[in-house]
């Protein structure tokens, strides 16, 4: 293995001076990490020794305003952003001085005031955000980049792929970065991919790409400069790998028993920092009283964040705290004006479609992203006509690359732009579920950073579909907290839930009926208005039974108790988080008996949570067991008279009949 070969041409003495002292700092913090773990008083550390050239070349050669999305080995990424050393040793160890207010550690985390958005566990989803950012750049024609960093095994991930598909589609100012240090935790490259240089993926992108020493400081400053000039200019996507070594456990605890020991060898004497230094000396640039002053310096420097960290108390759980900042807040809604006029026999789909033009109307930069939704306007024709009013910019059709969108949109959402996904089908959202439950949902209450997004779903059955176009699957994301889940049954619900969800600045999924589309209509207000998200609708009052459903629901409830003469209160819910538990109460309260209703399939769906919320906060109001009515507990099948079979509608009649005679 060929020593370091470094070139003072094109560098002043004080960029290279200043490029070795932004190495030196984030080795000191390492080995202050490391005493302190092998004295037993912090519990973990994932290393970076060995592959700080990567992190603080990156750093260094962008400009300060230009976002970096991290992983574990990225010390030098903050360090060279000069982000408080107190902040960061007390979000390592759990402290509410940390930027996660103790809720997450290590490097899963962002500070926007740095520039910086830390990693989640799946790894691959923020290359997708960092192309979402570049997007914002080139939108606004800025003239920046951002700059992702992943690992050679998380180039084994579908959102790999993804994201650099979308990013060349669309020539999009982002820095895929592959730090090839050897190993996937214990999993060597040959066991992760088969081409000899992951650079060689380039070209099935269209893609520029280039393959350097990432141990080379001056290399890969240079490297990264260039590129980023190059694409202020000229926006389009680049993939580069910078070959390094870890040359410790993927964390401490793993260890490197399975390293080959000559490999360990070979690579440290390729040691990033000690081989700059050296040359450094030799060139006279450099001293050892400079060297001396620098570390004293350093070290008192973590010394003091350390004793910060130590002397912090740790959290104290407040429960309120914890659920309030689940959601960020929200604004109040928005009533039509005074007497505003009403169009009549407007169709669900139309309502839809209104709502998606004043909220463009009235975001600028709102970005409407999805499959065939531009010159087609959507296989259902909801976004016809949206390119000839609002561009192509803003209304775009998208690769079939739906986790990719997502992170595309929560990229803008990070720089301040408002997008819609849509899903072309609720049941294609397994494709992009791992972006919206565990990026769009947890990002405010980690870190505080809002996830102003929009994903429409087309959802349920009733056209005959099949199992693959008719699902109703509201009830997969009820369960994750961070989401707010729509579902109207009405046009004038559909457009101002709609409108409500663009103002809200957390992710809304927003589930519309395909059956209702074109066989409900209805009065609509004109122009702009919200309906409140979380309070449900009042379909009609009665006494004998409450029946609370969503969405086709309504119309089957309404149609049932006509047919057999009930009076019954019918509670439209229309917001499956949060539940109006308000009107729930109120409904109990004035019938006594309770019917659940949905077209998902019943085990699982929502219908047994609010079963069990009315049994232990209402049971003395209750004459009869709560009862539900929903779909089988089958896929969806195709044929009409086996998807009628499916549906709960017979068995809604038997179920109040049940439970009137109780």
């Amino acid at each position: 293995m060929s020593a370091i070969k470094y070139s003072k041409k094109g560098f002043t003495n004080e960029t290279l001076l200043h490029l070795y002292e932004q190495l030196a700092k984030p080795r000191l913090i390492e080995e202050k990490m490391l005493n302190l773990l092998r004295q037993g008083r912090i519990s973990k550390w994932f290393s970076g020794i060995g592959q700080e050239a990567i992190s603080v070349g990156a750093a260094c050669a962008l400009l300060p305003d230009e976002v970096i999305f991290t992983m574990h080995r990225n010390l030098g990424v903050f360090t060279a952003r000069e982000m408080p050393l107190d902040r960061m040793f007390c979000q390592w160890q759990g402290k509410r001085l940390g930027y996660t207010k103790a809720r997450d550690r290590s490097f899963h985390f962002g500070a926007m005031e740095h520039h910086i958005v830390g990693m989640i566990s799946h790894l691959g989803p923020q290359l997708s955000l960092a192309a979402g950012v570049a997007m914002a750049h080139k939108l606004r024609q800025e003239g920046r980049v951002s700059l992702a960093f992943t690992g050679e095994g998380a180039t084994s991930q579908g959102e790999f792929h993804e994201a650099l598909n979308v990013a060349s589609v669309w020539k999009l100012p982002v820095i895929f970065l592959i730090e090839n240090n050897g190993y996937g935790l214990s999993t060597r490259p040959n066991e992760q991919y088969a081409c000899k240089d992951l650079v060689d993926r380039a070209q099935g992108y269209g893609m520029r790409s280039a393959k350097i020493d990432g141990n080379n400081i001056l290399e890969v400053y240079s490297t990264i400069r260039k590129i980023a000039e190059e694409m202020r200019k000229d926006p389009q996507p680049f993939l580069l790998e910078c070959v390094t070594f870890r040359m410790r456990g993927h964390e401490e605890a793993s260890g490197t028993k399975y390293v080959p020991q000559e490999l360990m060898d070979e690579w440290a004497k390729k040691d990033p920092i000690e081989n700059y230094e050296k040359w450094l000396l030799k060139e006279g640039i450099l001293t050892e009283a400079h060297i001396k002053a620098l570390k004293d310096r350093y070290k008192k420097d973590v010394q003091k964040a350390v004793d910060v960290m130590f002397n912090e108390p740790e959290p104290v759980a407040d429960t309120q705290e914890e659920l309030n900042d689940v959601y960020a807040e929200a604004p109040k809604p928005v009533a039509p004006s005074i007497a505003p006029p009403f169009r009549g026999g407007i169709r669900f789909i139309d309502a839809i479609s209104d709502g998606l033009r004043e909220a463009m109307k009235r975001h600028p930069e709102l970005v409407l992203m999805g499959q065939d939704i531009a010159d087609y306007g959507g296989v259902f024709k909801i976004t016809n006509g949206f390119v000839e009013e609002f561009g192509k910019n803003r209304v775009r059709n998208t690769p079939l690359c739906e986790s990719a969108i997502v992170g595309i949109g929560l990229g803008l959402s990070l720089k301040g732009i408002k997008s819609m996904v849509e899903m072309q089908f609720a049941d294609f959202v397994t494709c992009g579920f791992n972006q919206i439950v565990n990026n769009l949902a947890k990002l405010h209450w980690r870190w505080g950073q809002t996830a102003d997004m929009v994903v429409r779903m087309p959802t349920g059955g009733g056209t005959g579909a099949g199992p693959f176009h008719s699902q109703s699957n509201e009830a997969w994301f009820t369960h994750v907290p961070g989401l707010k889940i729509v579902y109207p049954s009405t046009p004038e619900d559909a457009k101002g839930l709609l409108l409500a969800a663009f103002e809200d600045p957390n992710p809304v999924m927003f589930f519309e009926h395909k059956a209702l589309y074109r066989s409900e209509s209805g009065m609509v207000p004109e122009g702009f208005y919200t309906t409140e998200i979380g309070k449900a609708r009042q379909v009609r009052e009665g006494k004998e039974v409450s029946i609370l459903t969503y969405g086709l629901g309504v119309r089957w409830a309404q149609q049932t108790a006509d047919a057999m003469g009930l009076d019954a209160d019918i509670v439209d819910l229309r917001s499956l988080v949060p539940l109006d538990y308000a009107a729930i109460t109120a409904s109990v309260k004035r019938t006594n008996r309770v019917l659940i209703l949905h077209e998902d399939t019943m085990f699982g769906g929502i219908g047994g949570e609010i079963a069990a919320w009315i049994s232990e906060y209402l049971f003395e109001h209750l004459d009869a067991p709560v009862m539900r009515a929903a779909s089988l507990d089958t896929p969806v099948p195709f044929a009409i008279p086996l998807e009628q079979n499916f549906f709960p509608i017979e068995r809604l009649k038997d179920q109040l009949e049940r439970l009137m005679k109780y």
